[in-house]
């Protein structure tokens, strides 16, 4: 699907600041969102897999071995952790599950591992699996499909006019080889970006015309969480209506995508979340991010009911969980998810079941760095927030 509206017409509509003006913005964008989607929902969890040491510059990241910040700390998970994670996400109302690792890629004894919870997820889950491990060859896109992962995350941050502002040691044309192997292994694209990283606004109409022009089956729209010690740590949350305004802008533009809110929506948004949701947005990640806390899942699940939507399973989610027919599970069936629980159906008011989402505030460590040796691109390591 082509965009609905022109270059021209998304830079004019980038300049807008009244809050009417911007209000009919989000109708005409709900319009088109209720017209592809209608009352469907796509609802993401994510679990952080792998975290700390990433040997890249991105500046925003405090991830970065660049950054003059605590580092956020844990090694590659077991796979039963992994699928302890996605049965939470799954008792809290989630249709998909991505596994994330820090870094441009894995080391095989690592990415073995990761294959090793995929398969469990994909064994014992009605759970979409979305996986996000930096860069890959053809032949990992290949064994990520073959173990049963369905979509691959891959940003490309910003704009490519912008992007040697964001990270010089991660090339642009590497995120799209990326990209492209992704596709070759014959599986769905999620690719989005970071607003409010010091990109103009012509550079955010760049960038969702560059998203079009990949035509990912997803697109995360990320705000700007301003983490101490990072490159871009001294910039100021962005305005919810500004942020509200270009969601609306990115659905005219990508009218078919699945636009999901996740990293920095809580601290931009506020008490604007609906109306970014009205802006266009089909789902949210829900829980919390990668380092930081997000919305209590149920939040998440009202703002939507309350919009008329749908959050139960979708044929655009989870209602067909294993097409493929994975590990001798038919279509449909219920795998023996808590079987201990479920067989005795009086029992079962009486079972405690404690749902454990991914918490970065009690399931990650933090080292602090010495010496961050100098970001490549001459920009300072550390910059206060202001």
């Amino acid at each position: 699907m082509p965009p609905l509206i022109t270059r021209d017409e998304a830079l004019a509509l980038g300049e807008i600041e009244d809050h009417g003006q911007i209000e009919a913005l989000v109708r005409r964008a709900w319009e088109a969102r209720v017209e592809r989607f209608a009352d469907s929902t796509d609802m993401c969890s994510l679990v952080n897999a792998k975290s700390g040491g990433c040997a890249e510059d991105c500046g925003f990241c405090a991830q970065s071995r660049f950054a003059e910040a605590e580092t956020p700390m844990h090694a590659m998970m077991e796979p039963e952790q992994v699928l302890e994670h996605a049965r939470a996400a799954e008792a809290a109302g989630a249709h998909r599950f991505c596994m994330v690792t820090q870094g441009q890629g894995l080391a095989k004894r690592d990415f073995d591992k990761y294959l090793q919870g995929v398969r469990l997820v994909a064994r014992h889950t009605h759970l979409k699996r979305c996986a996000s491990v930096g860069h890959l060859s053809a032949a990992r896109a290949a064994a990520l499909r073959e173990a049963g992962i369905q979509r691959v995350h891959h940003n490309v941050e910003t704009a490519s006019s912008y992007y040697d502002e964001v990270t010089t040691t991660v090339r642009y044309e590497g995120r799209l080889r990326t990209i492209a192997a992704v596709r070759e292994a014959g599986l769905e694209t999620c690719v989005g970006g970071i607003l409010n990283l010091g990109e103009t606004r012509q550079q955010r109409v760049e960038m969702a015309f560059e998203l079009a022009a990949i035509d990912p089956t997803s697109v995360p729209i990320n705000m700007l969480n301003p983490r101490p010690g990072t490159k871009f740590g001294d910039r100021e949350f962005m305005d919810p209506w500004e942020a509200v305004k270009w969601i609306a802008i990115f659905r005219l533009i990508l009218p078919d995508a699945l636009f999901r809110l996740c990293g920095g929506r809580v601290e931009n948004l506020g008490e604007l979340q609906q109306l970014a949701v009205e802006a266009g947005i089909n789902g949210v990640m829900m829980g919390n991010f990668l380092t930081t806390l997000g919305n209590d899942p149920e939040q998440d699940r009202e703002m939507f009911e309350g919009l008329g939507l749908s959050v139960a399973r979708q044929p655009d989610n989870a209602s067909n969980p294993r097409p493929d027919n994975r590990s001798g599970w038919l279509s449909g069936e219920t795998p023996e998810v808590l079987d201990e629980h479920l067989r005795d159906g009086d029992a079962c008011e009486s079972v405690d079941l404690k749902v454990r989402l991914w918490d970065p505030s009690t399931q990650l460590r933090y080292r602090a760095k010495r010496n961050a040796p100098p970001r490549p691109d001459g920009a300072p390591n550390r910059v206060p927030v202001r």
